[in-house]
């Protein structure tokens, strides 16, 4: 859904819910200690915490930052300025796509391999869509932040053309 003022909302797949209860519940039960606690979990506490995350669950895609919010308790929100990504990554494995589900794992400027601040999103609805707008979204804001208009570069690549043809004409007059 996109606002007046260009933010898109990115739509929160609903499977995401039976997803984090087994995504925790299975986590209780290795743990063994935890068996006690994923009894409980399953029997509907975990749905019940499942849905409060998923009504706090928020992604916005604007001109220039990429939005995402969560949390019951404590609440997390990470804003990434669209000119630091350098690259989105789609990541769906087999349980993920058992609930029609993915993964966006986002790479920034300056960001390294082990940092825990990396921002994930899981359940986004049409994640290659969402994926594309990002991408867009960022080729344009540096497009505007150069001055440029996205038809410059062919105006640009006509401009090195003659260029070159000019110096080839100039090497060729010296070899004479």
């Amino acid at each position: 859904m996109t606002t007046p003022d260009n933010t898109f909302h990115a739509t929160i797949n609903p499977l995401i819910k039976p997803f984090l209860v087994v995504q925790i519940g299975f986590a209780m039960v290795v743990t063994i200690i935890g068996i006690p606690l994923a009894i409980v979990w399953f029997l509907g506490l975990g749905r019940w915490w499942a849905q409060h995350y998923y009504d706090k669950l928020e992604c916005q895609l604007s001109d220039k930052t990429l939005r995402y919010r969560k949390g019951i308790l404590v609440q997390v929100e990470k804003t990434i300025p669209l000119e630091n990504i350098q690259d989105v990554t789609f990541i769906e494995g087999p349980i993920l796509r058992h609930f029609h589900l993915s993964t966006l794992k986002f790479e920034t400027a300056g960001s390294s391999a082990g940092q825990a601040s990396d921002m994930h999103l899981t359940g986004i609805v049409d994640a290659h869509d969402f994926r594309n707008r990002i991408l867009a979204a960022r080729d344009a804001l540096k497009q505007q932040q150069r001055g440029t208009a996205p038809g410059a570069s062919d105006q640009q690549l006509a401009a090195l053309r003659g260029i070159e043809s000019k110096l080839d004409a100039i090497i060729a007059l010296m070899q004479k």
